[in-house]
Order: C-alpha cells, then structure tokens, then sequence
C-alpha cells in the first residue's frame, strides 16, 4: 500500500449506546474486504477484546506524570517538603521518623524536590498501566489498561492509535478501524485526531441530541467528517425523527438505523460479532451500514483484497 492508512473512528457521546457491538461488527465486516488493524482506544473501560476473541502476543508497561519518592536514609525529618506541598501528599512520620509521600494525591510537581535541603527527594514516571498488542482472527489488536487513577490516558490513547497505525504502514493494511472512548473528553480528542471518518453512535433517548451534538462539535472541531447511525432506533419512533431532523439540519449523513434485538446480547456474551453470529434485521442493517461507510473511504480498488 502507498501512502497513509484510512482511519474510522468509532465514537458516541456517552458510554452505553452500544458502540462497542457496532464497531465488533464493522471489523468482521471490514476484515472480508481489507487488511486491517484494530485499535480500542477506550483505555479505561476496554472491552472490545471481549468479542474479538484476541490472542496476546506482547504485552508493555506504560508509565507517565512523575511521583515524588523520599529516600527514608537521607530524610532528616525537617518538614520543608510538607510545608511545600499544596496537595497534602507527604506524610509525617512519628517523632524523628523520615517523611514518607502518599502516592495517590501527589500531582509530581517536584516542589518538595526543589524544598529538600539534603537532596533526599527523587522523581520518577509511574507505571500507570499496559498496553498490548494480540492476534484476532480479523487482524492485529492493539490495546490498553489504564490502571485505577491512572494519569495521562489520553497519551495512553495516542500511543495505542500509533501503534496501529505504524503496524497498519508496515503490512502495508490500508485500514484502521479505531474503537474509541465515550464521552467528549481529551482522550476521544486523542482517538480522534488524524482520523479519516467518524461514526457518530446514538441511541434514541432524552439525552440524544444532546450527546450527539456535543460530540459532533468536536469532530466538527477537528475537521473530521462525520456519520450517524441510530442504534436500537425502534425503541422510539419519535426520538429517532428527532435526530434524524437534528442530523438534516447541519447536513450531517445517517448512515442506517439498527433495530433493537436481543441477540445482539447473546452475541455478545458468546464473545462474537452480532454479524457473524447470526443473519437477520441487525446484521443486514450493519452490512447497509458498512456498504455505505466504504463508499466514502479513499482505499483504491487494488487494496481492497486481503493478504
């Protein structure tokens, strides 16, 4: 392949709107057509590896921030580190006992650092969490774990989503399909950033629009063009028309309305793509869904056969 992968970005305004089942699908769907690589960019909450049925091949250690950490042999239990720190996290030890600094609430800022008037504070990157790379019977995965408190997950994102890429450039896969996080915040900025196209999923309720307008604001944003589909869209007529005006309105396509069934859930508690597990309404409505989102990729025909 020439040139750079094309990259779908999978997202939705909020968690829940079944997203990851969509994006399952489109892989199995995808993986007929193109080579690919895989990312799941939703280093909090990952489960895309659930329904891909991954083998691990390597697995990393992702360390970033600073932590403060005082050598218990060289602190001479002065206080200028506690006095220094604006986030309450050194701890005093009992009369003549060396300072010690609660791990959770320090911000790695070096203050207590720079205060130590014997040099007995040092920082270091934390292991935050791991990243890794797994075989799936649709091509290579690329996934992460941010551990409970984690900092920096949108560079845990970034990193993920490069080395997709990178692999994707190396086999010469002209696709990246990238499972992104929910919500709005820096780490969908970070799944989304450098992305060709991105799948908007919402689902008929309350909040609808809302969190789908708030989520095309930043494609918006970002320059990266965006499509609609309507998931479990029977559930309510109504909300559906709404969104779908919402999406006329500023010229934004939907893509397909997927019905509301529950084998959608005994697909996915089998760990396989709904397309691949079962014909009916879902799967015909995903493969509509997948027709139309490759008319709007930039993949020459001689690229769209596998390996």
């Amino acid at each position: 392949m020439n040139g750079e992968p094309q990259q779908i970005v999978v997202l939705s305004g909020k968690g829940g709107t079944g997203k990851t089942s969509v994006i399952a699908a489109l892989v199995h769907l995808a993986a007929q057509e193109f080579p690919l690589a895989i990312a799941d960019t939703d280093v909090d909450a990952s489960n895309l590896d659930l329904v891909l049925r991954p083998q691990r091949l390597e697995e990393h250690i992702f360390k970033s921030g600073l932590l403060a950490h005082i050598d218990p042999e060289t602190c001479i239990s002065c206080g200028a580190c506690y006095d220094a720190c604006r986030f309450d996290a050194i701890i005093p030890g009992a009369e003549g006992e060396p300072y010690r600094v609660d791990e959770v609430s320090c911000e790695g800022c070096n203050a207590c650092t720079y205060r130590c008037p014997v040099d007995a504070i040092t920082s270091s990157e934390p292991e935050v969490g791991r990243w890794f790379v797994s075989d799936t019977p649709y091509g290579p995965l690329y996934h992460a774990h941010l551990f409970a408190g984690g900092d920096n997950s949108g560079k845990l994102v970034t990193l993920v989503k490069q080395q997709a890429r990178l692999r994707a450039l190396d086999d010469g896969r002209p696709l990246v399909l990238v499972d992104g996080p929910p919500g709005i915040g820096c780490p969908v900025i970070s799944a989304a950033s450098g992305a060709t196209l991105a799948l908007l999923v919402v689902e008929p309720t309350l909040s609808g629009v809302h969190d789908l307008e708030r989520v095309l604001q930043l494609t918006a944003h970002f320059g990266v063009p965006a499509l609609v589909l309507i998931n479990k869209a029977d559930l309510s007529m109504v909300r559906t028309q709404e969104i779908e005006k919402f999406c006329r309105e500023r010229n934004v396509p939907v893509v397909g309305r997927i019905p509301y069934d529950t084998v959608v859930t005994e697909a996915m508690v089998q760990g396989i793509p709904i397309t691949a597990y079962r014909e009916g309404q879902v799967t015909q409505a995903l493969r509509e869904v997948w027709q139309k989102i490759v008319k709007k990729l930039k993949i020459k025909n001689e690229e769209m056969t596998n390996d």
